[in-house]
């Protein structure tokens, strides 16, 4: 049995719906920190030809500010290649997707939409909306908090891009499709109702294709223009009158060509929410699992703004980003060729002895927290600053409206080796006031 068979349970999405294998990570920290994984085939997914995977912090932030050395452009930011040249040319057109200087371009953009300064002017709206989502469910003593705390995404994005409240289930679909096209749960999300949405919002969901698969038989890229035209049918419709001041406005006076105008919504729309709905999830399982963390926020409410940061190093809600070898290297004692697949893994980093004291302990007094959940260098998450806003907000309704608020029953993670996730997390607590 090769090495690449023996590890090849790191990337199978199988793997993370029983648990991120954080005991594998400190191993192969310790004895591989960079090795190569097998990529057998998954479903009707047919196998890749295998990647570097890179464990330590160190090596991590190595491989995320040197794009010169490994780019995202070259093959893109998914472990698996795009299906064909066409699949590759597309999404090679979002910033996602790009080295500076053009990923540069790309990111100025928006940038003035996502400044802290930006982010301030929208905490009021954020925080207000926490509270209402909280309320809404306060008096039941009971909620699936990934179905509660989804919704804030939902609407944040919806203000941030101009899409009118209405059409926001088309956004948690269009998530859910992506983020979770290894999940069979999620894999066809349907949960818009036709009659609730704009006209717009009926016209776009008119597009959207039925389950498909490429003549060969292979399944078509969720990724993929073809697989997405609803989407994108939505995306030109809402530009033709932007909302003044919104991100889309700025991404049609950006000179955006067609192809980046669509990844840019896809980004945003997308990526967008993947990082408070995994996250404030993963990361209140961590407090309910750690009472005595809990206990203490309760406490000191003004430890929030750490217990965010360790929340997102505890549970980072992407697993992994890759990278293409831009020329022969060497990393971590190993020859690595141009053109082959370099893979970070950001649970691994953060969990990482050289660089965090207690790894594995939850601890919301943690500082400095140099976690790499947001990733690190040039494509350093945009949106850091409104995710954080975010979960700061959900963190401050849930201490100041649901008392005593413990497990109701398993949580259920979902089957994905890209997103750290949760399906469901039944939660409850005490209606008494």
């Amino acid at each position: 049995m090769t090495v690449e068979q023996v590890t090849a349970d790191v990337f199978l999405p199988g793997t993370y719906a029983r648990g991120v294998p954080y005991a594998r990570f400190r191993e192969l920290r310790e004895k591989s920190p960079v090795c190569r994984i097998g990529e057998p085939a998954v479903g009707p997914w047919p196998p890749g030809p295998g990647f570097w995977a890179v464990f330590r912090h160190a090596d991590v932030k190595h491989v995320l500010r040197s794009p010169q050395t490994f780019s995202s452009h070259l093959g893109a930011t998914q472990i698996r290649d795009p299906d064909t040249e066409a699949d590759l040319r597309f999404v090679r057109s979002t910033m996602l997707n790009q080295d500076p200087p053009d990923h540069s371009r790309l990111r100025r953009i928006v940038a003035s939409a996502l400044t802290p300064r930006a982010v301030r002017e929208l905490e009021a709206v954020i925080e207000a909306r926490a509270r209402a989502l909280v309320e809404a469910v306060a008096e039941r003593g009971e909620a699936d908090f990934v179905e509660l705390s989804a919704e804030l995404p939902v609407r944040t994005l919806a203000h941030v891009l101009g899409v009118p409240q209405e059409d926001g289930a088309l956004i948690h679909d269009w998530a859910n499709r992506i983020i979770g096209y290894q999940d069979a749960d999620y894999a066809l999300s349907d949960t818009a109702v036709r009659d609730g949405l704009t006209p717009m919002g009926r016209a776009a969901l008119a597009r959207r294709p039925a389950p498909r698969t490429r003549p060969d038989g292979r399944p078509v890229n969720p990724r993929s223009r073809e697989a997405l035209a609803d989407m994108f049918h939505y995306a030109h419709a809402l530009a033709e009158r932007p909302a003044p001041g919104s991100v889309l406005a700025m991404m049609r006076e950006g000179g955006l060509t067609r192809d980046e105008f669509e990844m840019m919504f896809f980004l945003f729309a997308v990526a967008g929410s993947e990082t408070v709905r995994n996250a404030a999830p993963g990361g209140l399982l961590a407090l309910l699992d750690h009472p005595d963390q809990f206990a203490l926020l309760r406490s000191r409410p003004e430890l929030i703004p750490s217990a965010v940061e360790e929340m997102l190093r505890y549970w980072p809600p992407v697993v992994h980003i890759r990278r293409t070898a831009a020329c022969d290297t060497e990393l971590g004692g190993q020859r690595i060729r141009r053109g082959e697949k370099v893979v970070v893994y950001h649970p691994s980093a953060n969990r990482d002895e050289r660089v965090f004291p207690g790894p594995d302990r939850f601890d919301v007094t943690r500082a400095p927290n140099d976690h790499v959940s947001f990733g690190y260098g040039p494509h350093f998450c945009p949106g850091a600053h409104l995710a954080r806003a975010q979960m700061r907000a959900v963190l401050r309704a849930v201490l100041g409206r649901l008392p005593g608020l413990e497990r109701a029953g398993e949580a259920v993670r979902l089957t994905s080796n890209f997103q750290n996730g949760l399906k469901h997390l039944p939660v409850r607590w005490r209606t008494d006031r």
